[in-house]
């Protein structure tokens, strides 16, 4: 009798182990899927791009395995890693914003705590900070300068994402510029026309940010956040859009014809032409055609920055 009580015990005493591991493995992957949500994937592979376009146009990439390998552990730092980052600091700065135009957003819900925030910047930054110094001190220079442009978006008292034309500028620039260069250093050292390159890409991509924008006109106004639809209202503001991006990638065909590099050029032509019917819709109705602009126009827009780092390469 006695043996079947202890026999009974242990049984129940393995459930209830077996009970504790199951439970901690479902907040573990509650917490896990919360965290990936906070970090907010759909942003990451604008950054991740650039750095494959930055690799790229260096001209030093190869299928070697070595090779291959720095340039996926770059592409995860910015993206998953770095952009990651960014929209941590920017969703916890953005909870009063948020509350009005997106409550149901993790933050402004309630769904994770101020110390769940804050373990997740602390180990993304851990982890981008090594891998940019693993990569080189170049890399981690543009890396460094990406992060202060992201508190600077982002915290007060800066917080330049106030005002449309300072916050996108530096959203862009860290997006695309740092993301482009980080990526031709990772591998060669920097040239001019890389550079250049990268920095009219930022500017079309700051026509691109302001697409983010037309969603969120209620809650920035009652903020006083004063983004670009905000100032000057969805149909110039949609009109500042189409003209940045479409400026800024004419010039590239221009300096990629003067470079010598005619297929390029032609190629990231075609692109542009492909936009102008998206351009056209999006003026017609920006808020409601904004999907429909990201799915299209920058999404060519983007294949028009491989062609051009290819360009550069060969």
């Amino acid at each position: 009798m006695r043996n079947l009580r202890e026999s009974s015990f242990a049984r129940s005493a393995i459930s209830q182990k077996v009970a504790q591991i199951v439970q901690f493995l479902v907040n573990t992957r509650e917490i896990l899927r919360r965290t990936i949500i906070l970090m907010t994937p759909v942003t990451w592979f604008a950054a991740s791009w650039a750095f494959l376009c930055g690799a790229m146009a260096s001209g030093a990439l190869s299928w070697s395995l070595g090779s291959i390998g720095r340039l996926l552990l770059g592409v995860f730092m910015s993206g998953p890693i770095l952009c990651g980052l960014s929209q941590v600091i920017n969703d916890y700065c953005d909870a009063e914003v948020d509350a009005i135009n997106e409550p149901q957003r993790l933050i402004p819900s309630g769904q994770v705590s101020l110390r769940h925030v804050q373990i997740t910047a602390a180990v993304l930054t851990i982890i981008g900070s090594w891998i940019a110094l693993y990569l080189g001190h170049k890399v981690a220079l543009f890396v460094g300068i990406g992060l202060i442009f992201a508190l600077s978006y982002s915290m007060k008292p800066i917080r330049a994402k106030r005002n449309g034309w300072f916050g996108n500028a530096l959203v862009s620039f860290s997006y695309e510029g740092l993301a482009w260069l980080a990526g031709h250093v990772a591998f060669a050292s920097l040239s001019w026309q890389s550079f250049i390159l990268a920095t009219l890409y930022s500017i079309g991509a700051h026509g691109i940010m302001t697409v983010n924008d037309f969603k969120s006109i209620p809650g920035d106004t009652q903020m006083g956040i004063r983004s670009i639809p905000v100032m000057y209202g969805k149909l110039n503001a949609a009109r500042l859009v189409v003209l940045t991006m479409a400026i800024s990638q004419s010039i590239i065909v221009g300096l990629l014809a003067f470079w010598g590099h005619l297929i390029a050029a032609v190629v990231v032509g075609v692109f542009l032409l492909g936009q102008v019917f998206p351009f056209i819709r999006f003026l017609r109705d920006p808020e409601h055609n904004a999907v429909f602009f990201n799915a299209t126009a920058i999404m060519l827009f983007v294949w028009g920055m491989l062609a051009a780092a290819m360009g550069l390469a060969y």
